[in-house]
C-alpha cells in the first residue's frame, strides 16, 4: 500500500519511462516533460486541449514556455485546478462485472436487477451526462454527499479527454460520486443519484497520449477515516468490458462537443455494501501512469 500523504510519481508508476502531463492553474497551465515543469498562459486552456495533435503541439510549445524552479509535483500541487475548461463531463456505467453485480444488488428490491445485467451485456453502452465544468472539483478539493442520501460512495474511474473530432488525446482520473440508495430505489433516479454540486472530481492533470493505456494498468481506491485506512481496493483496465474507443464513438453519435469532452469510463472498484461515506473522509484514487487524485468529503 502506498503510504498516506505520498503521491504516485512517474518513477514509481512507469519505472523510469518519461511522459508528458498537462496541468491547469489559475494563471494558465503547466506542462511536465522529462521531470521538468514549464508554465504558460497562452494560448488558452480550451485552445490547447481541443487539438488533435496535442502531444506534438506541446513538444513544440515547451521551448517558448517559462521553466519553473519547482522540481517535483509536490511543489506545484497547491496551484492546481481541475483540468476542465469549457468541456462537458460525461460518464459510462456498468462497464465492469463488479459494477454490474453492485448495481444488481442495490436495485433488487425495486425489481431493477435484471436491468443492469442487460445493460452490461448489450451492444450499446450506458452513457449519461455527469457534470457541467463549474460543478467539477479538482485535486485536493472538497466533494459532496447528498443530504437526502443514506448510502454514498466514490467510484474511481479512468477518464478520457477527447477533442471535438472524437480523438482521445489524454487520460486523467475521475471520481463519480454516487448515492447508491437513490439509484437503487429506481434506475430512473440516476440523474439525482449522480448529478449534483461537487459530485464529480477530476485531476490532478492530464497524461497526454493518443495511445491506449496498457490493459495491466491498475486503478486503486483508498478511503481514510480519522487517519485510518477504512476501504481499499484495486482493479485493472483489463477488467473493463468495453473499449474506450467504443465508448467515445457512441458518445459522439448525434452529439457535437465544440470544446471536446471528458468521459469517465466506469468503475471496477466498489466499497462493501455496509460502507457509506461520511464528512471528513479522504478519498484517494491512483492510476498507474497518471498519478493520485485526492479529495475530502465536505
Amino acid at each position: 500500500m502506498i503510504p498516506r500523504g505520498s503521491l504516485l510519481t512517474d518513477s514509481r508508476l512507469n519505472k523510469g519511462k518519461l511522459c508528458m502531463k498537462l496541468y491547469r492553474t489559475a494563471s494558465g497551465y503547466i506542462v511536465e516533460n522529462n521531470d521538468r515543469f514549464y508554465a504558460g498562459n497562452e494560448p488558452s486552456w480550451d485552445q490547447i486541449v481541443t487539438r488533435d495533435d496535442l502531444t506534438s503541439y506541446l513538444e513544440q510549445l515547451i521551448p517558448q514556455l517559462k521553466p519553473l524552479e519547482e522540481k517535483s509535483f509536490g511543489e506545484i500541487e497547491a496551484s492546481l485546478l481541475a483540468p476542465v475548461g469549457s468541456q462537458e463531463v460525461w460518464a459510462s456505467g456498468v462497464t465492469y462485472f463488479r459494477s454490474r453485480n453492485a448495481r444488481m444488488e442495490e436495485s433488487k428490491s425495486s425489481g431493477g436487477g435484471d436491468f443492469y445485467d442487460r445493460v452490461y451485456s448489450a451492444e450499446r453502452p450506458e452513457l449519461f451526462f455527469k457534470s457541467t465544468p463549474e460543478r467539477v472539483v479538482g485535486h485536493r478539493g472538497s466533494v459532496a454527499i447528498r443530504r437526502d442520501a443514506t448510502w454514498s460512495i466514490p467510484e474511481p474511474e479512468l477518464t478520457l479527454l477527447s477533442t471535438p473530432s472524437g480523438k482521445i488525446v489524454g487520460y486523467t482520473i475521475g471520481n463519480d460520486m454516487s448515492s447508491r440508495d437513490i439509484e437503487g430505489e429506481n434506475p430512473l433516479y440516476l440523474p439525482q443519484a449522480k448529478v449534483y454540486d461537487r459530485s464529480c472530481s477530476i485531476g490532478p492533470g492530464i497524461l497526454v497520449s493518443s495511445s491506449p493505456l496498457p490493459a495491466s494498468t491498475e486503478i486503486r481506491l483508498e478511503i481514510f477515516r480519522g487517519g485510518e485506512l477504512e476501504v481499499s481496493g484495486t482493479t485493472q483496465l483489463a477488467e473493463m468490458k468495453r473499449k474506450t474507443t467504443t465508448l467515445v464513438e457512441y458518445l459522439y453519435r448525434e452529439n457535437t462537443f465544440p470544446h471536446g469532452t471528458f468521459l469517465l469510463t466506469g468503475t471496477g472498484v466498489v466499497p462493501p455494501d455496509a460502507f457509506t461515506l461520511q464528512k471528513g473522509d479522504e478519498i484517494r484514487i491512483s492510476i498507474e501512469g497518471i498519478g493520485t487524485l485526492i479529495n475530502t468529503v465536505g
